[in-house]
């Protein structure tokens, strides 16, 4: 089992930036997947970035919406996952959860909310 916890989220005008943080309870090197997702009101829960590690190499995956915005990074040794979000804007608002996939185990966090003010 691992414990995902997320934090960082808050309150930041469009345009602004924010740094999520997951932080597990556990090492993270043997998690295939680690990513963030994202669940706006009404909207469905969708993936904003993932890093895969396959036999050392990282591969990342962005939604459309945020490439060239937000930043996925790993820091293995402190077991936790960073989103750095830049330019935000009002339609990034939403809970950000965390996400770790590795074989058939999938775990969440609790999620932190990003509100973007226009």
């Amino acid at each position: 089992q691992v414990q995902l916890v997320e934090s960082g989220g808050g309150l930041v005008q469009a345009g602004g930036s924010l740094r999520l943080s997951c932080t597990a309870s556990r090492s993270i090197v043997s998690i295939n997947t680690m990513g963030w997702y994202r669940q706006a009101p009404g909207n469905e829960r969708e993936l904003v970035a993932a890093d895969t590690r396959r036999f050392g190499t990282s591969y990342l995956n962005y939604a459309d919406s945020v490439k060239g915005r937000f930043t996925i990074s790993r820091d293995n040794p402190k077991n936790t996952v960073y989103l750095q979000m830049n330019s935000l804007k009002p339609e990034d608002t939403a809970v950000y959860y965390c996400n770790g996939r590795t074989g058939a185990y999938d775990y969440w966090g609790q999620g932190t909310q990003v509100t973007v003010s226009s």
